[in-house]
């Protein structure tokens, strides 16, 4: 079939969503039997469609979330020590429209990041932006833009995006600068956005990773008094997958 102008026209008007529903209508005699205002809407569904799917795209890109994890893949049975109905509150996300925080604290390999990365993802898909960081790229990071000229445009970016998911936090006591940097970070989004901590370090022990009383307060109160608390508890979820996956060759019955 040969392409039709009106295609052409619907891409060079950067429509391609609704060129594309175009096409399949030229090609589907079904679709005869529906009325002009039927067609009109399914071609304008279809490029509400593509948009969303190319927003949802960038900001995944921009998000840069550490793994490919959503909501809908989590296991809640088994015991981690997650209320399912708390849960529920954190996926809905009101949390975030109220610019409260998250600290998600337990030992390695029961899925903090997992479950971090997963709220980033739904927080994405309900056009939210968000941004991901492990600790120790994010202070090297802003340990080059002080260096090279962009460090106010990277604290700038850092306090604006609506959900800042920090993981890894508490590998290492802070240095001066690093207590600096936390600070400013917290105090551009304390009350205006929202931020996920993940951490193998209990909270009761974090002003011992800030190594600093009075600076230790100030970012201790700006990150945990209006914050949701998820304690993750049970075995590794890493030796749970590794028993639960049948070796090579053996039956999965």
């Amino acid at each position: 079939m040969l392409t039709h102008p009106t295609h052409e026209r619907l891409i060079a008007l950067g429509l391609s969503g609704m060129a594309k529903a175009f096409e399949e209508q030229r090609r589907s005699p079904d679709l005869d039997a529906l009325s002009f205002e039927e067609r009109i809407g399914l071609l304008v569904d279809r490029e509400a469609a593509e948009r969303d799917t190319k927003r949802l795209t960038t900001r995944l890109k921009f998000a840069a979330l550490r793994q490919s994890a959503c909501v809908e893949d989590i296991d809640l049975r088994t015991p981690r020590g997650i209320d399912r109905a708390v849960f529920a509150r954190l996926v809905a996300g009101d949390w975030i429209d109220r610019h409260e925080n998250l600290l998600a604290t337990g030992a390695t390999g029961l899925g903090k990041s997992w479950l971090a990365c997963a709220l980033g993802h739904k927080a994405c898909r309900d056009n939210r932006p968000v941004l991901y960081h492990r600790v120790p790229r994010l202070f090297e990071a802003l340990a080059l833009a002080r260096g090279d000229g962009p460090y106010g445009r990277l604290l700038k970016t850092l306090g604006r995006v609506q959900l800042l998911i920090v993981d890894d936090w508490g590998l290492a006591i802070l240095t001066a600068a690093e207590r600096r940097d936390l600070l400013e970070i917290l105090d551009d989004r304390h009350g205006r956005a929202s931020t996920i901590v993940a951490s193998q370090v209990p909270v009761e022990h974090w002003h011992d990773v800030i190594g600093d009383p009075t600076l230790g307060d100030a970012i201790l109160d700006r990150l945990i008094h209006n914050a949701h608390r998820l304690q993750l508890t049970g075995e590794s979820m890493r030796k749970h997958n590794a028993r639960a996956r049948p070796l090579d060759g053996a039956s999965n019955t």
